[in-house]
């Protein structure tokens, strides 16, 4: 019987409710282990200290390959491992949670996580696309994560730009522009926060993500015809000079550009379906994410350091670092389930990442 009226109680709590459980319970559970491990008050020297070590394996693994010590395999495993924890790195540093007296430490580590992340949206302009995510998550408007495909139905266009930001805001911008210019002339967007995106488009990609997007197609666009080549026997050849340039372009690919690709399609698969979209009640935490955290999902996560189990929590509590949220996962997960979270909910890949049913 108190079963069943507890139960009862359950059910009549808002979703607003809900939110305010869990929020307080996650800020009780992150309490409990900073107090547990002082070391964990020294937030900026944490930080740093996984940027810096990020950073050294990055290069370490770099040389390592050049020295043929390591192959092409091993060095995008690793660098695509490293730069994932840089990637969380400036999630929080948007969320000013590392130096946030001290413009220039902070700044360089924005611009550090940025060069070894290059194939990436500018961090500074990323910051207001951010915090407007967090305003309107779910949304037409929710420009960043409609940027790695949130929202799309699955098909070869979104496996395709999954990983490719470049290509997926050309072949995506004139619906994105419309819905932006409706959001605009109806009074739910800003003109000054449309005006952002616009800069960001324009200016965000420049100059590392424009020029390496560029190497990038190079390098597929000659290998392509080579092989077509040799396998029909049309004897072309490359110039000399262009096949000079793949001295350097080579290791830049397997060093950094297709260690970012890699990376950045395990994350943007993960973010992409663990986010709702288009049916979302706008501010209403509760339907903006799931927890994606079964077994199937652990070759994306290695990439993306377990965004998909993790990422949930920082919609409900927004000021907490990212391994904070690794060591309070499991109290976090308890209270969210209790409360409603849904987990793993694999129909969502089906409707086009809807909350509830999808509208055609």
């Amino acid at each position: 019987m108190e079963t069943l009226l507890g139960l009862q109680e359950h059910q009549q709590l808002t979703d607003e409710q809900h939110t305010k459980i869990i929020r307080k319970e996650v800020q009780q559970a992150s309490k409990v282990i900073r107090a547990k491990y002082a070391f964990l008050k020294h937030q900026n020297s944490i930080g740093f200290l996984i940027f810096a070590i990020s950073i050294a394996m990055i290069l370490l693994s770099a040389v390592l390959y050049l020295k043929g010590t390591i192959g092409w395999i091993m060095v995008a495993i690793s660098v695509a491992f490293w730069t994932s924890l840089l990637h969380e790195l400036e999630h929080d540093l948007i969320h000013f949670m590392y130096f946030k007296k001290n413009k220039f430490m902070q700044d360089l580590m924005m611009l550090g996580v940025w060069l070894f992340r290059p194939m990436t949206i500018n961090p500074w302009f990323r910051r207001d696309l951010h915090f407007h995510h967090h305003r309107v998550s779910g949304s037409k408007t929710d420009v960043e994560e409609r940027g790695v495909t949130n929202g799309e139905k699955w098909g070869f266009k979104r496996l395709l730009t999954t990983a490719d930001i470049f290509l997926g805001g050309v072949l995506r911008a004139n619906i994105v522009r419309k819905d932006i210019i409706d959001a605009v002339k109806k009074g739910e967007l800003p003109k000054e926060q449309a005006l952002m995106f616009k800069k960001s488009k324009i200016y965000g990609m420049m100059p590392f993500t424009l020029a390496l997007y560029f190497i990038w197609y190079f390098f597929l666009i000659h290998y392509s015809i080579h092989y077509i080549s040799v396998f029909f026997h049309l004897g072309y050849e490359s110039s000399a000079f262009i096949q000079a340039q793949f001295k350097w372009i080579n290791p830049l690919v397997a060093i950094l550009i297709f260690p970012n690709l890699l990376r950045m399609f395990c994350l943007h698969f993960i973010t992409s379906n663990m986010h709702y979209y288009g049916d979302v009640e706008v501010g209403n935490i509760m339907q903006q994410t799931q927890v994606l955290n079964k077994w199937y999902f652990l070759p994306f996560q290695i990439f993306c350091f377990n965004f998909g189990s993790t990422h949930a929590i920082h919609h409900f509590v927004v000021s907490e670092t990212f391994y904070i949220r690794q060591l309070t996962a499991s109290k976090a997960h308890k209270v969210m389930k209790e409360q409603g979270v849904r987990f793993n909910d694999l129909g969502a890949f089906g409707r086009a990442n809807r909350y509830f049913e999808f509208n055609r």
